[in-house]
């Protein structure tokens, strides 16, 4: 997917193509995790759909729940939901960070080699 180090560094039209489809990516697992998280409060707590998925999306941001878990099958979800969100979120910011950090190292390596 990335370019070795002995290639020469990617031409900022390819390189915006890499951040694009990165994003793309992030974009449809967040909104697949928001999906989740809003039918699995809607079905285990009964929540409102628009309630369901604030919950869901203060939980995948680390933020925390607004409204209060009552049931016990809403807990489970809750908290399995929770793990979740917290290793999607730093896979996430992973993937998105990921071509830029490349890029960044990868320039560094280029002007090395082409001083020595």
């Amino acid at each position: 997917m990335y370019e070795p180090r002995t290639k020469p560094l990617l031409s900022r039209r390819a390189f915006f193509r890499r951040l694009a489809r990165h994003s793309a990516v992030s974009s449809i697992l967040v909104l697949g995790s928001l999906a989740l998280g809003a039918t699995g409060y809607h079905l285990t707590e009964g929540m409102a759909w628009l309630d369901a998925l604030l919950n869901a999306a203060m939980i995948l941001t680390g933020m925390g729940p607004v409204t209060p878990v009552r049931h016990v099958a809403g807990k489970w979800f809750a908290t399995f939901y929770a793990l979740y969100s917290g290793v999607a979120f730093l896979g996430i910011a992973g993937l998105l960070i990921a071509p830029v950090a490349h890029r960044l190292l990868h320039s560094l390596h280029v002007d090395e080699e082409d001083e020595a």
